[in-house]
């Protein structure tokens, strides 16, 4: 019992080190990852990813951790970090601040997972592969393809939001993210896109379909839903605010509920998209519960 418990701490002291020497040689783009999330609201998330990975191996450390052994898997993780810090050193000089420090951080992250391949082995990897994989949220996306999705859940949103003001028999007049109603004009502006609840959503989604739901399909329809779901829940507050503006007081679009509000349509996303996540749970334990009496029925007649 002794000889495994100092086999545990030897591995977790090799890890530390690990992750300590790793902070030190890529100080500079893991602080300018830190700038980053405290100064840009659509990249706060990102230092908070490591803390949540942390969690969930916490979570699954009884079966992560129930086989250790010393093996050069992560040499491979090693050899991928390497490549890309080499990749970005070459050509730094042509690649946006933004895009070498997604680079970069990217770099990060394969470095800690070869650590902990090397600390813990490979079948600790590959149990800890859900785990693992969340810790690359971590990265920053780099800005055109930020800039992509924004624009998506942009021109899905004035979708929704046309759609809801036909519904409601508001007379509207659209030009592309512009909506001329009687009393007010409004833009879908960037700002207005959505984007952060959309990554919140995203990040909660993850752990949710991973521990609740078990089919491939399933996920990704469930992921699929939270999607559309946060451009629904966009359009309705775009809507909401634009009626209570008309029709009560022009301050609503400039006031707290404008400003502060959003997270109170995001409950109402989540309101949505919880009767969704329930219909797919159940169904796939109808389909486990028939495969158990199918196995049990064939060991009887066995």
């Amino acid at each position: 019992m002794d000889d495994t418990r100092n086999n545990v701490l030897k591995r977790w002291l090799l890890f530390s080190v690990w992750m300590v020497v790793s902070s030190l040689l890529f100080a500079k783009p893991l602080i300018a990852l830190v700038r980053l999330s405290l100064t840009n609201d659509n990249a706060s998330h990102l230092i908070l990813i490591p803390f949540l990975t942390a969690g969930l191996l916490f979570i699954e450390r009884r079966t992560i951790f129930s086989t250790l052994s010393f093996q050069a898997g992560g040499a491979i993780f090693l050899f991928l970090s390497v490549i890309i810090v080499l990749s970005v050193r070459l050509a730094g000089g042509i690649m946006t601040p933004n895009l070498r420090l997604t680079g970069n951080v990217l770099a990060v992250i394969l470095f800690w997972i070869a650590g902990f391949a090397f600390s813990f082995g490979m079948a600790a990897v590959k149990s800890a592969y859900f785990s693992l994989l969340f810790l690359f949220l971590t990265v920053p996306l780099p800005n055109f393809l930020l800039e992509r999705i924004i624009t998506l859940l942009q021109v899905g949103s004035a979708e929704i939001t046309e759609v809801l003001f036909n519904l409601t028999g508001v007379p509207v007049l659209r030009e592309g993210l512009v909506f001329h109603l009687a009393r007010v004009n409004i833009e879908v502006a960037r700002e207005c896109s959505g984007i952060r609840s959309t990554i919140a959503l995203f990040i909660l989604a993850l752990p949710v379909v991973h521990y609740g739901l078990h089919s491939l399909w399933k996920k990704l329809f469930f992921l699929t839903c939270a999607f559309f779901m946060m451009i629904l829940k966009n359009g309705i507050r775009i809507v909401t605010l634009t009626l209570l503006a008309m029709y009560v007081d022009p301050s609503f679009l400039i006031g707290t509920l404008h400003r502060d509000g959003g997270i109170l349509f995001f409950l109402l996303g989540l309101l949505l998209l919880l009767p969704v996540f329930l219909l797919l749970q159940r169904g796939e334990s109808r389909v486990l519960a028939g495969t158990k009496e199918l196995a049990a029925s064939s060991e009887q007649r066995n």
